[in-house]
């Protein structure tokens, strides 16, 4: 994987470099046009739900192409290099601002300003998507890190299970009742100790509740050096110590990561937002991600989308996102099918008011983040990640190599 985003790197857009302003209509052309649409199949649910709304109700028709995720980076490469790339492209928002900086998408920023709920938008997704004061990416679907807990294991051990760990070593010792419970097969918590994109989505979120970043505005030097990261990586070192963590969460490489929480066996994680509608086995409570005094923020993650530097269909595909972006999709497709709205006046909407659950979740998101980074992929998600091993010898190993595990991570994020 990391080997495909220099590639991608390498290869550029038009030579790389940020694409001219698109000059269409406020509201795009609607004019009976095809368009081609890629998305990654993790977001094929909402992608299909979308497009299918649009489609229904324009002219211009949307081809959609669902792609494995894990060919998903090479074949945008592929086709960044060859001139190739649909109309519209979904993106991993962490692979945003490498792919804007390359120069993959057109520049929408004209048309972002006239949108009257502009400052409503996500603002993660935004500034991920943004390059010199310039819009290029609006978000596509979000997905949030928050807060699960099982209310039915809380209740046994004797816990309220209508209140939320306030911080985390409410939330450790809230883990270690549950472990007390000495249920078979049953735990405290459980995460993803060999997943470089589990680890961020849900540890992050806790540096962020503290007030405090995980690197630098530049996004070329880690801080896990810093307080509430020591705080939180003693805290996870002391849960598997207790036994409180699920033990295969010690080689959990994300496929399966979530499974024990959904299968009832695990008394509360750190959790997608998007399963919500997975945990038909019992009431699951939701919260933010606590930090280690207080507070709660989410990992605001999920794909951005734009219209590709190779797309002659700029008003067109402009139409569609323009489209996306409202009520009628915000709400009437995404908010109706229990998906994350992007837009902070839509939070408390109809559909989510029938869930107090998606509300709390859809307020949460307005205070998130989404780090940006150009070397995201290098430094975090990759197999074997600077990252991962700054994470594993915190947890499992040596404690004592945080400072050099750090600067191993800034290394990666500064390189060329």
């Amino acid at each position: 994987m990391t080997t495909t985003v220099l590639a991608l790197s390498a290869c550029g857009g038009n030579g790389g470099g940020a694409q001219k302003a698109v000059d269409v209509p406020a509201a795009g052309t609607d004019d009976g046009t095809t368009l081609t649409l890629w998305t990654r199949a993790p977001l094929e649910k909402q992608a299909k739900l979308l497009v299918a709304a649009y489609n229904q109700n324009h002219k211009n028709q949307v081809q959609l192409t669902v792609v494995p995720n894990d060919d998903y980076v090479a074949k945008v490469g592929a086709a960044a290099g060859s001139g190739g790339l649909p109309d519209l492209f979904a993106a991993d928002i962490v692979y945003v601002p490498n792919w804007v900086k390359q120069g993959l998408f057109k520049d929408i920023s004209s048309n972002v300003r006239q949108l009257s709920f502009k400052d409503q938008i996500n603002q993660g997704h935004m500034k991920a998507g943004t390059l010199d004061g310039k819009n290029y990416v609006l978000p596509f679907v979000l997905d949030l890190s928050m807060l699960f807990w099982n209310k039915h294991l809380f209740k046994e051990a004797g816990l309220d299970p209508e209140k939320a760990p306030a911080t985390l070593d409410e939330y450790a010792a809230d883990a270690k009742k549950i472990q007390a419970l000495n249920k078979k097969d049953v735990y405290g918590t459980a995460t993803g100790l060999n997943c470089g994109g589990c680890l961020v989505f849900t540890w992050f979120p806790s540096v962020w509740a503290a007030g405090d970043q995980v690197m630098n505005p530049d996004g070329n030097q880690s801080n896990f050096t810093n307080d509430p990261s020591k705080k939180i990586f003693g805290t996870w070192r002391d849960l598997w110590k207790s036994g409180a963590v699920l033990p295969s969460s010690k080689d959990e490489t994300g496929a399966t990561w979530t499974a024990g929480f959904t299968q009832g066996k695990v008394g509360l994680m750190f959790y997608p937002a998007t399963l919500l509608s997975s945990t038909t086995k019992f009431d699951a409570g939701v919260a933010g991600i606590p930090g280690p005094s207080g507070g709660s923020s989410t990992f605001v993650g999920g794909d951005g989308i734009g219209i590709s530097k190779d797309s002659k269909k700029a008003a067109q595909a402009w139409s569609f996102l323009n489209w996306m972006m409202s009520e009628d999709a915000q709400v009437e497709v995404l908010a109706k099918d229990n998906d994350v709205v992007s837009r902070t006046d839509l939070a408390n909407n109809k559909y989510a008011a029938k869930d107090p659950r998606l509300v709390t979740i859809n307020q949460v998101a307005g205070k998130g983040q989404t780090p940006v980074a150009l070397n995201f992929q290098q430094a975090y998600n990759a197999a074997n990640s600077p990252w991962l091993t700054l994470v594993r010898d915190q947890v499992l190993g040596d404690a004592g190599k945080l400072d050099a595990d750090n600067q191993q991570v800034t290394s990666v994020l500064a390189s060329q």
